[in-house]
């Protein structure tokens, strides 16, 4: 997609490299968080359900929204609190499933949306968020206005790469749990997949998040990471069984 340049008759304070307009978006999002009649929920599971089965569908209302609202980014925290709705009530069925108790209960669910899902995405967005300007961000003539990526929309790609994680590793993962947990090629087989798939997943709506945006050049760079994640799944096969791995590891008491 691209877009014709703007002229500069603009007020400077507005770019989005400025650190005051960063710092409004941050906390206007805070404010709204528990402002749940606010929320637009309807929508937020619209945009899930296309994230799963056609996600450049979802990036190309990032478009219009950036005409209406002056910014990339969510203004509406309703998929934020959703995904930490879901992540928690997974957090709760892993509990029971090995029969962690109240007090296991708690620490799964902090660990799951503080550390994997808030913290781990967190410095993953500010990874992508300085990449992404520092090195992919096309040259402009003097008289357009530079753009940048504004970190909150970097958290949000790493929102809507999430679900397709949450999906496979939290609900899948638990159904095939039976299966997975036997000590049998086929069963490393598939929880192997099913953790490269997530990967690839998350590495593919990264790269449609970022690729979205017009002012962005060369953003498939964000796709070689997947070789990578390839040939670490086929050599997985020759004896490390990832999904018992990080079961143990996690739920270990």
């Amino acid at each position: 997609m691209s877009i014709l340049p703007t002229t500069n008759n603009y007020n400077p304070s507005s770019m989005y490299d400025g650190g005051s307009r960063r710092g409004k978006q941050g906390p206007a999002l805070l404010r709204r968080l528990f402002r749940f009649p606010q929320m637009d929920f309807e929508f937020a599971i619209w945009q899930m359900c296309y994230l799963l089965i056609a996600p450049r569908r979802v990036y190309r209302n990032i478009y219009y929204h950036k005409q209406t609202k002056n910014q990339w980014s969510r203004d509406d925290p309703a998929f934020l609190v959703l995904l930490i709705l879901f992540i928690t009530l997974s957090a709760i069925v892993w509990s029971v499933t090995y029969d962690l108790g109240i007090y296991g209960a708690i620490k799964t669910v902090l660990s799951m949306i503080f550390l994997e899902f808030l913290f781990v995405g967190s410095l993953i967005s500010t990874a992508t968020w300085y990449m992404t300007n520092k090195f992919l961000t096309q040259n402009i003539n003097t008289y357009a206005v530079a753009q940048k990526v504004e970190w909150p929309y970097a958290f949000d790609v790493h929102c809507n790469s999430f679900l397709p994680v949450y999906m496979i590793l939290y609900v899948v993962q638990w159904f095939f749990l039976p299966l997975l947990l036997k000590d049998s090629w086929i069963s490393m087989l598939m929880g192997n997949l099913m953790y490269c798939i997530a990967l690839i997943w998350y590495m593919v709506g990264t790269f449609l998040g970022f690729n979205a945006l017009p002012f962005l050049v060369h953003t498939e760079l964000l796709l070689y990471p997947i070789a990578l994640c390839i040939a670490l799944f086929i050599a997985s096969l020759f004896g490390l069984n990832i999904s018992q791995y990080v079961l143990g590891h996690y739920f270990s008491q």
